[in-house]
């Protein structure tokens, strides 16, 4: 089953595509109406950049993570370590972070009004609060349609996928996030099930059944969407080159260990890889961070995981010069309450959470906004102590803004509803 930059959820192989012996190519649909944009962005000199989002499930804790407060009440006891640039620390356990601090900036007071964890998902996937009325696209979403190219295989991959992963939203599900597991497993749905011979034939049934689909309807539009266009990309893409960016056994054992020997380290490693073939947006997801008992040890252990994983996917695009043309967002869908509750963990708390940002001409070595050593959990505003606070569509705007996306434009839903791509303002201080 194929869904990604693409469908939104599995075909049934005894559907028509059954006859082809092929299934889940919506990710193909939308590449015939974008070549002219891709020609155009290609004659421009300047190559479309990609976007890699570290997604950390549940809603890390600020002040284990990226924001500590070491010797206050709320530490609860987390130490901090000093990083490469002068007066920034990390939570002790980032150590490999630390050393990378140059080149990745922090928003520590980033703000939400969703404390829910789908609610929230969604609001920070897509820098919207959810609608009723229609759902909005994640930034990865509006960076394949807005940055086309002649990549060979899906462009919007989540990896690792949480249970609300990337959506295409109103823009078509076929920008949907094509969704694999551990990359040291098989890729879904690429391999042939029947013998060459067999196939070969299913394909010239399929070209027969969409001929007679084609006769008396628009005939152009549905060759070209239909048999000129899906049936030759996905074939294309069985057989691509590209295909080899998944497979993350192909690197060197040494830079794999970088990684760390976990299924989100070779998440990041084939993130890194996905970039390097023209992959718009990959997704990884690292789950455990819910943590509303045992906190503490439990961001201990994820940190184990975490800490390499990021650092060394900016040594590799650094070192590959790709980092200048990717951006790297990480964080999650809420942050942490600076009270300990009884079980020694952390409610939910969208009052002042971080962000980190690498990448694509966002400047490193940098924190903005500050969140209080002594907040008050009870009060009735609970961001009067937030210094420069920035809520989660500043962060897509700034985002947008480096991606060469125009976020203040209007694109039109199916029914023909004007909407803003980005409600935001982008943090001109990150803006290198």
């Amino acid at each position: 089953m194929i869904d990604g930059c693409g469908t939104h959820s599995h075909l049934n192989r005894r559907t028509l595509l059954r006859a082809a012996g092929l299934s889940g190519l919506g990710w193909l649909t939308p590449v015939a109406e974008a070549l002219s944009r891709a020609d155009e962005k290609a004659a421009s000199g300047k190559p479309p950049k990609s976007v890699i989002v570290l997604w950390l499930a549940g809603g890390p804790s600020q002040l284990e993570t990226f924001d500590p407060k070491p010797g206050t009440n709320i530490a609860g006891g987390t130490k901090a370590i000093d990083t490469s640039v002068k007066g920034i620390q990390l939570a002790e356990g980032y150590e490999e972070l630390a050393e990378q601090m140059d080149y990745f900036s922090l928003v520590r007071s980033v703000t939400s009004q969703e404390g829910d964890h789908e609610r929230a998902t969604y609001n920070v996937k897509t820098g919207f609060r959810p609608d009723p009325t229609l759902i909005h696209p994640s930034i990865g979403a509006v960076l394949c349609y807005q940055q086309p190219d002649n990549v060979e295989i899906p462009r919007h991959i989540s990896i690792l996928s949480s249970p609300w992963p990337a959506r295409g939203g109103y823009l078509g599900d076929q920008y949907d996030a094509f969704k694999i597991d551990d990359p040291q497993g098989p890729i879904p749905d690429i391999t042939k099930q029947v013998p060459d011979d067999r196939f070969d034939q299913r394909v010239k049934d399929l070209a027969i059944v969409e001929r007679q689909f084609a006769r008396g309807r628009l005939r152009e539009l549905a060759g070209k969407t239909l048999q000129g266009l899906s049936t030759r990309a996905a074939l294309k893409m069985m057989s691509s080159e590209q295909l080899k960016a998944f497979d993350v056994k192909e690197a060197p054992e040494a830079l794999r260990g970088e990684f760390g020997d976990t299924p989100f380290g070779r998440g990041c490693l084939a993130a890194g890889r996905l970039v390097e073939v023209g992959v718009r947006c990959v997704e990884v997801t690292l789950r455990g961070w819910d943590t509303h008992a045992n906190n503490h040890e439990n961001h201990t252990e994820n940190a184990k995981t975490l800490d390499p994983a990021f650092a060394a996917l900016i040594r590799y695009l650094r070192d590959r010069e790709l980092l200048d043309d990717t951006v790297i967002v990480c964080g999650g869908e809420v942050g942490r309450t600076p009270r300990i509750n009884p079980y020694g963990g952390r409610d939910h708390w969208p009052y002042g959470f971080t962000v980190a940002l690498a990448g694509g001409g966002i400047a490193g070595g940098r924190v903005i906004g500050e969140t209080s050593p002594n907040p008050d959990p009870d009060a009735e505003d609970k961001t009067k102590d937030l210094a420069n606070p920035h809520n989660t569509a500043d962060i897509h705007a700034t985002m947008l803004e480096t991606l060469g996306v125009d976020f203040r434009q209007e694109l039109q839903t199916p029914v023909g509803r004007p909407m803003i791509v980005s409600q935001g303002e982008p943090i001109t201080e990150l803006l290198g």
